[in-house]
């Protein structure tokens, strides 16, 4: 029998009745938009993250255009804003500051971590830089303290891409708690994730979260009163209720995932002698990953996927090539600065199957696969 990637069946069994009953009385309630669970829900996610503000929306890319189009970052077309980011995420950090209409500004990662290099952000700034945004990739925060002395040193904003880090630790504080504002998304796949697009925006700022609740309604003051320009970008109460219901045990879940992560990283202790460059993820002291995906690097991918794949475990690549090497944003956006971490990262990371109801058994078949396949692979790339 096949192991699933994500096993979001268990999930709902498990939250069945609250979900069902949530969903259930929505729909009773006919509030299909901007119902109570809406305000609740951001009430909850805000007390949970330790901000002030939390702001629902439609996704995860709306929780990152807003943040922007709050502080009035690429909404002056002649002044060329610039946003530095990670060479290495997925599409919509750089989508994100585009859209906005500003610049993506692009350096490299910790090969370790992989999330942004710090060391590399000074370099990139410039009289048009207006922020920093940092992405806390496969569920571990990235190093915000050394990111928001260099914002302060500079007068910039930060806003971090937490789409994979809802409820990961950094220090004393959670993802979403450290920064302007903080954008994450509840994609069915992610570690919170509803039963279709959402996402929420986070802040202290007064004058932000007014800015951005207006741009959620179409920039509009009050009804049919529109003072700025803005966009459809509501969460539906019917995500909301899901969302509610899951946070239930969201905070077992994550614990969940972090004991199926010790046990992975443990068992495939060694493997580096077969694979020189076969690596388990690496946690700062100090951080707490959520484990949105539990990445591991080899050198023959195409070698190892195939392996897995007949031994019944499925494997996704947690990205295939930079962000600047994407065709659109390769003629759209420069790249200025060599990002040859981001590059290595971008042929060799995988990531094997994690979902907080994974049993021992499961968690065994993922394992014996990984080791034959870490074997299999170095051996095929030799020959």
């Amino acid at each position: 029998m096949s192991v699933p990637f994500i096993d979001l069946k268990s999930q709902y069994k498990a939250l069945k009745n609250s979900i069902d009953s949530r969903i259930q009385k929505v729909l009773e309630s006919g509030a299909y938009i901007n119902g109570p669970e809406v305000a609740e829900l951001e009430k909850l996610l805000a007390s949970h993250t330790g901000t002030k503000y939390c702001l629902a929306v439609g996704s995860g890319t709306d929780a990152l255009v807003l943040p922007l189009m709050g502080l009035g970052i690429g909404q002056d077309r002649h002044a060329a804003d610039e946003v530095i980011t990670t060479g290495f995420s997925f599409i919509a950090t750089a989508e994100t500051i585009c859209l906005a209409g500003a610049t993506p500004i692009y350096v490299d990662i910790d090969k370790k971590t992989f999330n942004i290099d710090t060391t590399k952000i000074e370099a990139a700034i410039t009289s048009k830089t207006k922020a920093i945004m940092p992405v806390s990739l496969y569920g571990q925060v990235a190093d915000l303290d050394e990111i928001n002395a260099i914002a302060k040193k500079h007068n910039l904003h930060v806003i971090e891409d937490t789409a994979q880090s809802y409820g990961a630790g950094y220090k004393t504080k959670k993802s979403g708690a450290c920064t302007t504002a903080a954008g994450t998304s509840f994609y069915p796949a992610k570690p919170l994730g509803c039963y279709g697009e959402g996402g929420a925006i986070f802040t202290n700022d007064d004058n932000l979260y007014l800015a951005m609740k207006e741009i959620r309604e179409h920039g509009s003051e009050k009804r049919y009163y529109h003072t700025r320009l803005g966009l459809n970008a509501r969460l539906d109460t019917i995500q909301c209720a899901i969302l509610l219901a899951k946070m239930e045990r969201y905070d077992w879940e994550v614990e969940a995932r972090n004991s199926i992560a010790t046990n992975f990283t443990h068992s495939f202790a060694g493997l580096e002698k077969f694979d020189p460059l076969f690596s388990t993820p690496f946690v700062k002291p100090g951080n707490k990953s959520v484990w949105a995906q539990y990445t591991v690097t080899v050198t023959n991918r195409d070698a190892f996927q195939k392996k897995m794949q007949e031994l019944g475990v499925p494997t996704t690549v947690h990205y295939p090539l930079s962000m600047p090497d994407q065709p659109w944003y390769q003629k759209h956006t420069p790249q200025r600065f060599e990002i040859p971490n981001s590059r290595w990262a971008a042929n060799h990371v995988i990531s094997l199957p994690m979902f907080p109801d994974m049993d021992l058994a499961t968690q065994s078949k993922v394992i014996e696969a990984t080791k034959t396949a870490v074997q299999f692979s170095f051996e095929n790339n030799k020959a």
